[in-house]
């Protein structure tokens, strides 16, 4: 006797797990389920109340594409969810992969359902309704293409929590009121008031369109043309295409005029107000004021400000660094990134405490490639570490460091002027520019980008090896260097 399962519009997802669990339990093959309970060739009995001896235990894998394809608009999709099961328990092959006929068709049909639920959060568009209480009422029509209001609700439950809405659509209705959810059948669609608000968003699209960018192609991949009738800034497309190319000359016509009479005098006003550096600084606080205005290279136009160096101005060690990251960039100080903490994290197991030692970077502004919300770092380049060298000379002059730790290539060649790969380099201590020795030491931020874990390691391991070194080596020439004169405070 073949066996009927009528599933409910609404609840779906939890009705056809429970029958399948059923079926199963009964070892009933799925050439005997009619899953749309349409009678014909298929009438029967239906599914047994009570569960037969047999369980199955399915994978999260399966689960996760179960949730997904019964919300798929296909007839068939709970036949072939339940065909999956069965041949999982049968482990006939493997019908979740992607190579199985089967699992590459309901891996196909959950994207586009996936792709559903994206649609419906993107292109649905609420108006307001008269309301005579303390809550806003919204409404909102959509024609979703499978049954994802059910799944994509959750959504705007959490997003509009404080307000009455109702979304339509033709298979089903939700309906959000004083805090609870609740569903009915769908229908057509409602003949609703207009709504003020329209005519402010037509306003603002408008405004924000530019003409210049325009991409059909890519408009119509991103936002299909099926929905755009129940999209209110849709209409407006048209005419505003019609109009982009004068709209692009009149952009072009504005962008070039010229600057008012009188601009360059108050310009000119306004630059001599500007407080100047001096030409010369006396000491490392003039030094660090001058270094706030720098304008030597382009590296300052995009940076937030100038990152000087910190510590103790009597320091016997300094640490250079290669050039501020996006957390220096922001605080205004050098190592407080993640970069920044392991080094600190080194230096204190090592029992150098990074407020004893002078801690800068050879390059002074952040340099970056925005993505996004993201600034990327970016290597400098030979000429701005060569502009930099100004001020890193300055630190070196008055600060007179009894040996200078270099982190990375970048503050190698800064220090040294040479060019030669750091794993040639790395625990030599060769003669800086400005007189003194310097020991090249890997930069932290290379040891964080190192995947392996085993190669972290060894480069921790090294890094401290080399701030010991640096350690001993500034104790054992502090009454070497009492006793010499001091070098002049020439920056190079």
């Amino acid at each position: 006797m073949n066996v009927v399962v009528t599933l409910p519009r609404q609840g779906v997802a939890a009705a056809w797990r429970a029958a399948a669990r059923l079926a199963i339990s009964h070892r009933i093959a799925p050439e005997r389920i009619d899953w749309n309970g349409g009678g014909g060739l298929f009438a029967g009995e239906p599914l047994p109340e009570r569960p037969g001896g047999h369980r199955l235990r399915v994978s999260r894998d399966f689960l996760r594409l179960a949730d997904a394809v019964v919300w798929h608009a296909a007839p068939e999709r709970f036949a072939l969810l339940y065909e999956a099961l069965w041949r999982l328990d049968r482990q006939d092959g493997a019908p979740l992969s992607q190579a199985d006929p089967l699992g590459r068709r309901l891996g196909l049909m959950a994207k586009s359902v996936g792709r559903d639920i994206h649609k419906l959060h993107a292109f649905l568009r609420f108006r307001e309704f008269p309301s005579g209480g303390e809550r806003r009422a919204f409404g909102a029509w959509f024609e979703p293409e499978h049954d994802t209001l059910e799944p994509g609700v959750p959504f705007f439950v959490g997003r509009f929590a404080d307000m009455d809405w109702l979304i339509a659509t033709p298979r089903l209705t939700a309906r959000f009121e004083n805090g609870r959810l609740s569903f009915a059948a769908g229908g057509v669609r409602p003949d609703w008031p207009d709504d003020a608000s329209e005519a402010l968003w037509a306003t603002y699209f408008t405004s924000i369109f530019n003409p210049a960018r325009v991409k059909l192609a890519a408009m119509r991949s991103e936002m299909p043309k099926k929905y755009w009738r129940n999209l209110p800034e849709t209409r407006l497309i048209p005419a505003m295409l019609a109009d982009a190319g004068r709209r692009v000359e009149r952009m072009r016509a504005a962008s070039a005029s010229p600057p008012r009479a009188g601009a360059a005098a108050v310009s000119a006003r306004y630059r001599a107000g500007l407080s100047a550096p001096a030409e010369w600084p006396d000491d490392l606080d003039q030094a660090r004021q001058a270094a706030m205005q720098c304008r030597r290279c382009g590296l300052c136009e995009a940076a937030t400000q100038t990152v000087w160096g910190e510590g103790d101005p009597q320091a016997p060690i300094m640490v250079v660094g290669e050039q501020p990251g996006d957390r220096e960039d922001l605080a205004g100080r050098p190592f407080v990134g993640p970069a920044g903490r392991l080094l600190r994290e080194i230096m204190a197991a090592q029992c150098l405490d990074p407020g004893s030692a002078w801690l800068t970077n050879a390059v002074k502004h952040f340099k970056f490639v925005p993505r996004g919300k993201r600034r990327l770092h970016q290597n400098p380049d030979r000429r701005e570490i060569d502009h930099c060298r100004w001020w890193l000379g300055l630190e070196l002059a008055f600060i007179r460091p009894r040996i200078v730790l270099a982190l990375g290539a970048s503050a190698a060649f800064a220090l040294t002027g040479d060019e030669r790969p750091l794993s040639q380099r790395r625990g030599a201590i060769e003669a800086g520019r400005h007189g003194g020795p310097v020991l090249i030491s890997w930069h932290p931020s290379y040891i964080l980008r190192t995947p392996d874990p085993g190669e972290q390691a060894r480069l921790r391991r090294e890094l401290a090896a080399d701030i010991a070194a640096v350690l001993a080596r500034a104790g054992d020439s502090a009454a070497a260097a009492a006793a010499m004169p001091p070098p002049p405070a020439m920056p190079p």
